[in-house]
């Protein structure tokens, strides 16, 4: 299974896709696990779910450039994800900022 590693990391990252696109189509805050419920608590739960969800899209975008670039060489795969993953929390901050 010489794709492997590149496959795995595309089907992960249309899952979390997929949980990003229910969470914000819902905006339903108690799709949060139990800890982060009760840990932030926002004053408008709609509009920090359909926030955080597009942050969580933004961040599962990594393993998916991850496993594009893993068709070629699968180090180069890791390499490009965690940078991407580290960009787009970064991007995912600025994002969340005005968000109370």
């Amino acid at each position: 299974m010489e794709h492997g590693f590149s496959i795995f990391m595309l089907i992960f990252a249309g899952a979390i896709l997929a949980y990003a696109g229910l969470l914000a189509l819902t905006k339903d805050y108690t799709m949060l696990p139990y800890r982060a419920q009760h840990a932030v608590k926002p004053k408008n739960p709609k509009l920090y779910a359909k926030k955080l969800a597009g942050v969580i899209a933004l961040a599962a975008l990594a393993p998916a450039l991850g496993g594009l670039v893993g068709f070629w060489h699968p180090i180069a795969g890791v390499i490009v994800m965690i940078a991407s993953f580290v960009l787009f929390l970064w991007i995912g901050t600025k994002m969340m900022k005005g968000v109370k």
